[in-house]
């Protein structure tokens, strides 16, 4: 039997760029309905090249093909804050990746959602490694902290960004419950909203384990 396993982060009021005010209600206009502010890149969420690159091109011209396929879920261990991942840490995936690949890295750090550190101390993909996925032509990464690379360093968070992203590298971040994966290949699934010369955008990201007409 096939299993569905949810990847996204849940959308809170108080989250990082998160908010929403009352548009309708049952009691005053017969339905529910919020207005929603969303910042481009809140919980779980996709860059487009546009993010980093003057003229990249935008979250809705991204092929489809490239979000939704198989993937490998790569074990990195348990990391440490501010820990620089390495093509090392992909072990025996790294001699497997092949052009279209699309690679799941598994660092447990979504445990640390909602805490300083989240954000601040994250674990980074290294210039090492950012240009080795641009030459192995991997399609997507996907990791479970806010960024690829340190927030808070932006010559840092410039030049892996626009190393993967000018690469042909879609980046997801934000991931989730990584840690209830049980095979090292899965379907990988990420659809943003198709939105207009957008930078980024929130997306459900959901992996599927076997064949669910099984």
């Amino acid at each position: 039997m096939g299993r569905i396993i949810d990847l996204s982060l849940t959308y809170e009021r108080g989250m990082r760029g998160v908010d929403w005010e009352t548009a309708t209600t049952i009691d005053n206009q017969g339905w529910n309905a919020r207005t929603l502010h969303l910042y481009s890149h809140a919980g779980t969420h996709m860059d487009a090249p546009r993010h980093f690159l003057p003229d990249g091109a935008t979250i809705e011209l991204t092929p489809l093909e490239k979000i939704v396929g198989e993937a490998w879920v790569v074990d990195c261990g348990m990391s440490s804050p501010r820990e620089l991942l390495t093509v090392g840490h992909l072990g025996e995936v790294a001699d497997r990746v092949v052009a279209g690949d699309r690679l799941l890295l598994k660092t447990g750090w979504s445990e640390r959602f909602g805490t300083a550190a989240y954000r601040d101390e994250l674990p980074r993909i290294g210039v090492e490694l950012a240009r080795w996925m641009v030459a192995k032509r991997v399609a997507l990464v996907g990791v479970e902290p806010p960024s690829v690379a340190d927030v808070n360093d932006l010559a840092e968070v410039t030049e892996i960004h626009r190393i993967l992203l000018g690469g042909g590298v879609t980046i997801v971040e934000g991931l989730t419950n990584l840690d209830q994966l049980t095979r090292e290949r899965v379907t990988f699934i990420a659809l943003p909203l198709k939105i207009a010369e957008g930078d980024g955008c929130p997306c459900r990201a959901i992996a599927v384990e076997g064949d669910l007409s099984a």
